[in-house]
């Protein structure tokens, strides 16, 4: 992937050489490649030849000084040498592979990958392997800081934690609690995504969100309105028993490498691999059968897939009888809709090839299906997904091992974020904002309901907030356009690349319009850059604050984090915080405080001592408060005890089911046997009920209290005189009730005769609730262990789900397209007033620019690499990876290079049309890497990049010493508008561009 080389250049003051790069990379490469079950850690330095390397590098990187930058002294007082083994979880993608980081007098030397591990069996990725560098990096943000005449100026953490703070204040006083916006950090551990959306609730808004919203929120949706749960149903290591395995929208090689041991442990096995993708990616080059499809026509392919099953009678009909609603229609819609001819002009797929995928999942069930972005990030996102989940469903392939949905998250937290933190439209677990939810979470805080009520505007307690997709419109918008009093005057970014959003040009005039910025990361980001640099004069605000707070990484703090399989995993703390870090719910705690909240965020947690002895909340205490409280998705049943007892027993758990096979974890006592790897939720009831967590959703083949279940009773009882519940016999394994029931609560529990089962002391606590709101966990209790039955009920999977836009997935061509003929056949939705606060557009949009293909005729489309992450500020400052991709570019193909006179590795200009409107904007200037990869239609560009603004270099604009090693043009500068029906997820796989030499 590399374009150009640099590494002759003289290594920059305090980095590596080349030369030791490549060695440390080639030894890790070497050992990684070794077939060695268990090794312990000299073992490991001997056979890898690390010792020396290792060594070299820790005087290169000055880690001494860098340890006197924390609380700690370098070396122990009387001289001696204190190493010890910190078991972390790598912050990169969700895979949540286990690292063992040695630490000597208080420095992190060096690294290993846990061998014992179910997860990553000892692997690494290129970014796992330099993960060391990141807890002790030379381009961390070290201090805070404040913009002052376009320039950073280092402050003391009171100045500015006082000045944010009266500034928040007064903004709240002049236009409401709702005028500020807090983008909070899939990079967060549960413990501190949970604090943050308990302080928004205390500061009074739902106004906060996190990344999920533009990776995955497409996914929530669509999933959990189709079968219950919105995540992904099996596991990584489940892949092993696929017989097999349709990637769509997902390159696992580069974006979740890791990943990749389970499928070819799968390949070995005979498993059939199918990649369907736009481009020929590195997962494509493992495929059995690749197929190219126009990007942002998923639909037209699956449901031309489905049309061979059905026409051939290859779907699972007992299985749709028995717990499937509405595919029926489903049928219709495919067989007479979705003709190979259809499909062809819509994707460009021929029915020879949808034949031949639809018998090779025929001919080989249990199958699996997985996607990421490639479905998710589109206007019509939430069908898409959908039409994934009918395909498994006609198959039936869901609920079973082998099968089901892999649905890989991005970042390292992105699903705990999601289940537990900052989302506008729910408090933790998926509770919703009706008046309910609030007061068993005030119950739970042991706050008064009405005292938080008044910290919010009135009727905006139960109003979904704004998304951090549209926060830009949050300032922009026409005030008399936002369903809110006043518009966003304030934001704060935490733990956040700006980047990794579309429409970075609107971006900048938001950032310029603010009146507070706060940047609070261990890396600035590329939102301080473009904070500094100057704008239009016009969008100037004289008395914007723009402040920079150093945040710690994971490593410097403990807490867990939920891999995309929903396992959970604690991280120990590796270091003390450098420079002048705080951790997260430090800061949040102390923000609190200068706000006013501090006693109620924090009342019923334990105190320690944190960063400079100051005071912070225990981890252990938030994640016990989380376990009171969230029911729903069953984060109950994972305390810390338990979660530290399996991340010390890594051994005892089968790499292929992930349950522990015996096992007695020596230093609580607890016995491991039958629970599955980091208790994956729903993990319901007490700890003490020890429910081993759920690996594999909605399989009926086990007992409740094994991990089986069946779909969730969430969409009631009956559609149009038809029963919404699971036929009788379809129940999972051991429940007394063999037909299909609804969700429990009080009212049931005593028509059933079972109320006598609670103590009364449960009694008394799950009197007028449900299987939800009991904080006794009574109603789950029996229920599980009594009975058999699932808390959430037994009901069919929705095919149709009559609240979405479409009940139906309809293929709508994307809002910019350069197929005027499609849009007239496939139009996308009318406009929409106050949709997530905001007014969207739709048709509109893609009336006025159905022609615009003529001057933009290529189809630009994004994607990771395996190099970067994210945003790609933190993996951009790491000099180990820096030197593996050190150009942005964009991936044409040879026609349409050669068309336009453009040779492999020049730079070239990419235009799209939002920068027509921009005067003396050329585009992006990027390298162009010229490859058969993509079709002549269709240009790839990565969208980690960030530093570089149409062409310009933004170096003078970055905080002193706290600068990416790597800087190049953003994709999303030139992204163009574009979102979710459902979710409000942002465009970002299909829009039009054109590029020229530059």
């Amino acid at each position: 992937m590399l374009l150009t080389r640099k590494s002759a250049t003289p290594a920059a003051a305090g980095q590596p050489t080349a030369g030791l790069v490549s060695s440390l990379t080639r030894g890790i490469d070497s050992f990684n490649r070794r077939a060695i079950p268990t090794l312990d850690r000299r073992a490991f330095l001997r056979r890898s030849g690390l010792g020396v390397g290792v060594g070299i590098a820790a005087s290169q990187l000055s880690l001494v000084q860098k340890a006197q930058a924390s609380d700690k002294p370098a070396a122990a007082a009387d001289g001696s040498r204190k190493v010890e083994v910190k078991r972390t979880v790598c912050g990169h993608c969700s895979v949540g592979c286990a690292v063992d980081a040695v630490v000597e007098n208080g420095v992190w030397v060096r690294q290993e990958p846990v061998f014992d591990s179910p997860i990553n069996l000892g692997a690494h990725c290129a970014k796992g392997a330099a993960l060391r560098e990141h807890g002790h990096g030379e381009y961390r943000l070290k201090y805070p800081m404040k913009l002052v005449d376009g320039k950073y100026q280092r402050i003391g953490w009171d100045q500015a934690l006082s000045e944010i703070s009266a500034r928040m204040l007064e903004l709240r006083k002049q236009s409401g609690p709702d005028s500020i916006f807090v983008v909070g950090s899939s990079k967060h551990n549960n413990e501190q995504a949970y604090l943050l959306r308990k302080w928004m609730s205390l500061w009074g808004s739902n106004n906060c969100d996190h990344q999920a919203r533009i990776c995955h929120s497409t996914t929530v949706a669509g999933v959990a309105n189709t079968w219950g749960y919105g995540a992904m149903t099996n596991s990584y290591n489940d892949m092993q028993n696929a017989k097999a395995a349709l990637y769509i929208g997902s390159n696992a090689a580069e974006a979740h490498p890791v990943s990749m041991l389970h499928l070819l442990h799968a390949k070995e096995n005979g498993c059939k691999v199918i990649v369907v993708d736009p481009r020929f990616t590195r997962t494509a080059a493992k495929a059995d059968e690749y197929v190219r499809i126009r990007s942002g026509t998923d639909i037209a392919f699956l449901f031309g897939v489905m049309h061979h099953i059905f026409k051939n009678g290859w779907e699972d009909k007992q299985y749709l009888q028995d717990r499937v609603y509405g595919m029926d229609k489903v049928r219709e819609e495919v067989l007479t809709q979705w003709t190979p001819d259809k499909v062809q002009e819509v994707c460009g797929v021929d029915g020879e090839t949808t034949y031949k995928v639809a018998k090779l999942l025929a001919d080989n069930r249990p199958g699996t299906i997985v996607w990421c972005m490639g479905q998710t990030q589109h206007s019509i996102g939430n069908a898409i997904v959908r039409a994934s989940c009918l395909l498994q469903l006609a198959l039936g392939n869901v609920g079973k091992s082998g099968g089901g949905t892999n649905i890989f998250r991005g970042h390292d937290n992105v699903q705990g974020a999601t289940d537990v933190g900052p989302n506008p439209d729910s408090l933790p677990g998926y509770y919703g904002l009706a008046e309910g939810s609030w007061k068993h979470f005030a119950k739970v805080w042991g706050l008064d309901f009405e005292d938080l009520k008044k910290r919010y505007a009135p009727g905006m307690m139960t109003k979904p907030g704004m998304t951090v997709s549209r926060w830009i419109d949050g300032v922009l918008e026409k005030n008399e356009l936002i369903d809110q009093d006043s518009n966003l005057r304030g934001l704060l970014f935490w733990g956040h690349a700006p980047n990794s959003q579309t429409r970075g040009l609107e971006m900048k005039k938001a950032m310029d319009k603010l009146d507070l910025l706060v940047v609070i990361d261990p890396f600035p980001s590329a939102t301080a850059a473009m904070a500094a640099m100057p704008g239009r004069a016009e969008d100037a605000n004289p008395n914007r604050g723009v402040y920079l707070l150093p945040a710690t990484t994971q490593f410097e703090t403990s807490g867990s984090c939920t891999a995309s399989n929903r396992s959970i995993q604690w991280r120990e703390k590796v270091i003390e915080p450098l420079w002048e870090s705080r951790t997260d719910h430090m800061i949040m705690t102390q923000l609190a405080d200068k706000l006013g909240f501090g006693k109620e965020l924090v009342q019923g947690y334990k105190m320690v001592p944190g960063k400079g002895g100051m005071q912070e909340p225990e981890t252990e205490s938030i994640l016990r408060e989380i376990n009171r409280a969230l029911w729903t998705i069953g984060y109950t049943g994972q305390s810390p005890e338990r979660l530290k007892a399996h991340m010390r027993n890594m051994h005892v758990f089968d790499v292929k089911t992930l349950r522990a096979k015996g096992g007695i974890d020596k230093a609580s006592g607890y016995s491991l046997d039958g629970d599955f790897f980091g208790l994956p939720w729903p993990c319901y009831g007490t700890p003490e009920l020890k429910h081993p967590g759920s690996p594999n959703l909605y399989d009926t083949s086990k007992h409740v209290m094994e991990g089986g279940g069946n779909f969730r009773a969430n969409f009631g009882v009956e559609r149009e005189g038809v029963s919404l519940l699971a036929e009788d016999g379809s129940h999972s394994l051991g429940a007394d009730i063999t037909t299909g029931y609804p969700e429990f609560d009080h009212v049931l529990l005593k028509k059933l005769g079972w109320w006598g089962e609670l103590t009364e002391a449960e009694q008394r606590a799950a009197e007028g609730k449900n299987w939800k709101t009991d904080l006794s966990g009574g109603i789950q209790r029996v229920v599980m262990k009594n009975h058999g039955c699932h808390p959430f009920g037994n009901a069919k999977a929705r095919a149709v789900v009559w609240n979405f836009p479409d009940p139906i997935p309809k293929h709508r061509e994307p809002i910019y397209s350069n197929r005027p003929d499609l849009i007239a056949k496939y139009p996308t939705h009318d406009d929409k007033k106050a949709f997530w606060r905001l007014p969207t557009l739709y048709k509109s949009v893609q009336e006025k620019n159905k022609d615009i293909g003529q001057r933009f005729p290529l189809i630009m489309t994004s994607g990771r690499l395996v190099e970067y992450e994210g945003g790609g500020e933190e993996t951009r400052s790491n000099p180990w990876l820096a030197e593996l991709q050190q150009d942005m570019f964009v991936e044409l193909n040879p026609k349409a290079a050669n068309d336009r006179g453009i040779r492999n590795g020049e730079y070239v200009w990419v235009r799209t049309p939002p920068m027509e409107a921009v005067e003396g904007f050329k585009g992006i200037r990027v390298k162009a890497l010229v490859t058969e990869r993509v079709n002549a239609e269709t240009v790839f560009l990565p969208f980690h990049f960030s530093g570089r603004w149409g062409g310009m270099d933004m170096a003078p604009y970055y905080p002193q010493g706290a600068m990416p090693v790597v800087r190049g043009e953003a994709i999303n500068t030139a992204t163009t508008y574009g979102y979710d029906s459902v979710t409000m997820m942002q465009e970002t796989k299909t829009t039009i561009c054109q590029i020229e030499r530059a």
